[in-house]
């Protein structure tokens, strides 16, 4: 089974020098797996340039492939994550697992690739701990009632109209919205 678009390929950001997990921020622009190495080289820099600008750092990427059952790393990923790395030592890479997600999965559907050794090496999944992930469900599962997941623009939509906004600011307003204390949340 595949994906019903192409395969897609986000970053991962973190707010100022503190690289824990609670502090990833918004959603990143989003990279399509079809698109040639050079143009997604160019969007990186772009969104590093954007990073600088917010107080931002790339420390991650990840990807669903458009094959369901593959969660393997593709060569362009890791070229990328490896890029990242040389800017961010506790950079990540982290594929999505498409045989594990589905709506109400009560574990988180990725495998995490660390660098160890001069390569990208599987970490114990006993390691990894995402914290509120039944909360963070929840939220999507608010976006997609509501249809405000529409509101998701990734990098190669706004290449086709710069008019439409790659940052995903109305997006991450929504979803600040809804993990806003006066919505029961933290």
């Amino acid at each position: 089974m595949y994906h019903r678009l192409c395969a897609t390929a986000p970053l991962t950001l973190v707010s100022g020098s503190n690289h824990t997990a609670r502090s990833y921020t918004g959603e990143p622009p989003h990279l399509r797996q079809h698109v040639h190495r050079i143009i997604r080289f160019h969007q990186l820099l772009q969104v590093d340039v954007w990073c600088s600008q917010t107080q931002q750092r790339i420390v991650g990427y990840y990807q669903a492939n458009a094959c369901v059952s593959d969660s393997s790393p593709t060569p362009c990923a890791l070229k990328i994550a490896e890029k990242i790395f040389e800017q961010c030592n506790n950079a990540v890479l982290l594929m999505i697992d498409g045989e594990k997600m589905f709506p109400g999965c009560r574990v988180p559907p990725i495998v995490m690739y660390e660098r160890k050794d001069a390569r990208w090496a599987l970490k114990d999944k006993h390691t990894i701990m995402l914290r509120q992930w039944e909360e963070t469900c929840s939220i999507v599962n608010q976006l997609f009632s509501s249809g405000d997941q529409t509101l998701l623009v990734d990098f190669d939509s706004h290449l086709d109209d710069i008019t439409k906004d790659w940052t995903n600011q109305k997006l991450n307003a929504k979803i600040m919205e809804l993990i806003s204390p006066a919505n029961g949340n933290v």
